[in-house]
């Protein structure tokens, strides 16, 4: 009977060994405490750095609907600038975040990486004792004038280590299932570890140029409301009769519109996380006092500077571009302009950073950039053209309003505008206003 006495301490030596990952579980779990509070630290500041910058946002609102003052203007841009810092605080907490959070899946990276080291040892050893015990004589054992009793038990126990050897297979795939989702999860937030970074950067640039605009506007007025006003009536005028021009130059250009070449309603996304129409497409009551043609080509959101701009199908940047280096205040400013897939085109004004480039190939949600305030624009927000995909194109105008100068931007003849809100979503948008 001493290979099967030898087969019970052997027996209990497996289950014990079987069993000895428990301890690693817990030699990680104060870590990881600790990793999991700091998280749970950064979630409750970036909280309260939003609330903050929403009240800077409903300051913001509250100055839009006061008259234009050089006084009002430079608590525009001072507010903006509190927004836009409140705005890095919140990406630098992101990142912080988002650290702790690949520190807390390396861990149980580590801790899924011993449970299955010690999961296959477990196993090799249960297999090498099953295939041991088998050699042995059984008959032999069974003739011989031992207790039977001792020779099923032994069966049993033999018995036992193989069902054991069968769950530590289960669990061991289950172990490297989750290890697959851990690796994908920390992949995933190193690569929004990137994003973080790169947007951080983005922020910091329109901060910049931010404080440059309160210089530019201070030098150009003397700090003088009276300077201010003329500097508006001036802008104002340029504007008008650049658009006049815009609008006679388009009105000659020959386009067939082809209805079967456009898409069904409800193709394109939001470009917009939160969504809040100021202007429509068309003839509106305001396009009556705004627009020189008395419509409007366009539709208008509110954005605050400095707000991500997603691309609203896939397709190819056709052009990019900034009116303002030509002929400043009068059209678009910084602005992209992008053809789609689907026979659509669009493009996005008065933006304050550009993240792409003419040919680029982009994805629907993909960052094109940030809205801002430039060319002609009262106030921050973000301005759509939508058009027949091949009707439009990058084209330079010479123009009377800015003497000797030339602009370059997106043209297209009149017919060829479309209605983004017909192409866009119709329901389910925080914000959205009828």
């Amino acid at each position: 009977m001493k290979p099967f006495k030898d087969c019970k301490k052997q027996f209990s030596f497996l289950i014990l060994v079987l069993l000895v990952m428990v301890p690693i579980v817990f030699s990680c779990a104060q870590t990881a405490e600790e990793l999991n509070a700091k998280i749970s630290q950064k979630n409750s500041d970036i909280e309260k750095l939003e609330q903050e910058i929403k009240k800077y946002q409903t300051e913001l609102d509250d100055l839009g609907k006061q008259k234009n003052s050089l006084n009002v203007s430079i608590k525009q841009l001072d507010l903006t600038r509190k927004k836009l810092i409140a705005d890095i605080s919140v990406t630098e907490n992101k990142i912080e975040k988002t650290n702790f959070k690949i520190q807390e899946l390396s861990l149980d990276i580590g801790s899924k990486e011993d449970l299955i080291i010690k999961d296959k040892d477990a196993i090799k050893l249960g297999i090498k004792q099953t295939n041991e015990s088998e050699l042995n004589n059984f008959t032999q054992v069974i003739l011989s004038e031992n207790n039977f009793t001792d020779v099923w038990n032994d069966i049993e126990n033999i018995s036992t280590i193989r069902e054991t050897v069968r769950e530590k297979i289960v669990e061991l795939k289950e172990i490297k299932s989750d290890l697959e989702d851990t690796r994908q999860e920390t992949t995933d937030a190193r690569n929004e570890l990137v994003s973080l970074k790169n947007k951080l950067a983005d922020q910091k640039k329109i901060v910049d140029q931010n404080t440059a605009e309160k210089k530019k506007l201070l030098a150009q007025t003397k700090n003088s409301e009276i300077s201010y006003q003329k500097l508006l009536k001036d802008k104002l005028a340029k504007k008008e009769a650049f658009e006049k021009e815009l609008n006679d130059f388009e009105a000659q250009l020959k386009y067939i519109l082809d209805p079967s070449t456009l898409p069904g309603s409800g193709v394109l996304s939001w470009p917009l996380d939160y969504v809040y129409i100021t202007q429509k497409f068309g003839v509106t009551s305001a396009s009556k006092r705004l627009y020189v043609s008395g419509s409007h080509n366009g539709v208008d959101f509110r954005a605050s500077v400095g707000t991500p701009l997603k691309s609203m199908s896939d397709g190819v940047v056709a052009g990019i571009g900034n009116t303002d280096v030509q002929c400043p205040g009068v059209s678009f400013g910084k602005f992209v302009l992008l053809k789609y897939d689907n026979g659509l085109a669009s493009t996005y004004g008065h933006l304050s950073l550009i993240k792409v480039k003419t040919g680029d190939r982009v994805t629907r949600g993909q960052i094109v950039g940030y809205t801002g305030n430039t060319g002609y624009s009262t106030a921050p927000h973000l301005h759509i053209s939508v058009y027949a995909k091949d009707a439009v194109n990058l084209k330079t105008l010479p123009s009377k309003s800015c003497p000797g100068k030339t602009l370059t931007q997106p043209i297209s003849a009149v017919n060829a505008y479309l209605d983004p809100l017909f192409y866009l979503p119709k329901t389910g948008i925080a914000g959205f206003k009828q």
